[in-house]
């Protein structure tokens, strides 16, 4: 069962009080799991029990997101606001330089970390800011419309839809490239967790500008992007490793953008392999 930790974090007016929930299992050395803009840690579901053989797992509610709290007042939704929240958090989980793996903007967090020296290696799914602009707009205009769909839809409509293959589809063939195989609870769930997130619009307004520039050399770093992401197009991968040289960039045939869901045995693989 999901758990909610408070601990402290610095703010410009002093020190606030951050609560953050997570799901922790198995045993082993920390691996902890950051999912994408407008999901929740039940995204990592189809992957948690397989990593959970060899690793303490912990999947994390981002601030703003899922069931955690908004980020405490003065803290920005930005990449220098949240990474010392997320350092907080792991010296209250009690987990020092833990392997991170990261979806979309959880990608992008989980090479922040690796470049602030937080974690000894980084596994990152189809992680943002590799985009041209054009890219950019697009992959925007398609979460947003999705926000908006979220939104309007009654949450009736929501359920009756979920229970249907191509319901399931129309509700998140964006992401998934295997909509179908999602459950119709966890399409429920994670649509909600998208119409309600408060930290979405914050986030977004906050990716508007700026590109991953910066090597890092000194731990592993994985690249993998799926074959049908409809989000962020799979060329970026090769941009990021332009950047980052040292990466080992890995190709997830026939995953969507969110690729836990579409094939979890090879998801899995490649974060156990990139944090061996």
């Amino acid at each position: 069962m999901p758990a909610t930790i408070s601990f402290p974090v610095a703010t410009p007016g002093g020190p606030r009080t951050a609560r953050v929930v997570h799901e922790r299992r198995g045993a082993g050395r920390p691996l902890v799991l950051l999912h994408g803009i407008g999901h929740h840690w039940q995204a990592w579901q189809p992957v948690l029990d397989i990593l959970a053989v060899d690793r303490d797992v912990i999947a994390v509610d981002l601030p703003g997101f899922g069931a955690s709290e908004t980020l405490p007042d003065g803290i920005p939704y930005d990449v220098d606001g949240v990474i010392p929240v997320l350092g907080a958090l792991f010296e209250a989980l009690g987990v020092e330089r833990p392997d991170v793996a990261g979806n979309s903007l959880g990608g992008l967090l989980a090479l922040e970390l690796g470049r602030a020296g937080l974690v000894r290696s980084v596994t990152a799914l189809a992680p943002a800011r590799f985009w041209t602009e054009a890219e950019r707009r697009y992959a925007f205009g398609v979460l947003s419309a999705m926000r908006a769909g979220a939104r309007a839809l009654p949450p009736s409509v929501v359920a009756w839809l979920a229970r249907g293959a191509a319901g399931r589809a129309a509700l998140t063939g964006t992401i998934y490239a295997r909509p179908g195989r999602r459950s119709p609870a966890a399409v429920v769930a994670e649509t909600r967790a998208l119409r309600e997130a408060p930290g979405f619009r914050a986030t977004l307004a906050a990716g508007s500008t700026g590109l991953f520039t910066h090597d890092i050399p000194d731990i592993p770093v994985t690249i993998a992007w799926g074959t049908r992401d409809r989000v962020l197009p799979r060329r970026q991968g090769v941009r990021a490793k332009r950047v980052i040289p040292g990466a080992r960039l890995v190709r997830l045939p026939g995953c969507g953008h969110v690729p836990m869901n579409d094939d979890p045995a090879l998801v899995a693989r490649v974060i156990l392999d990139g944090s061996s």
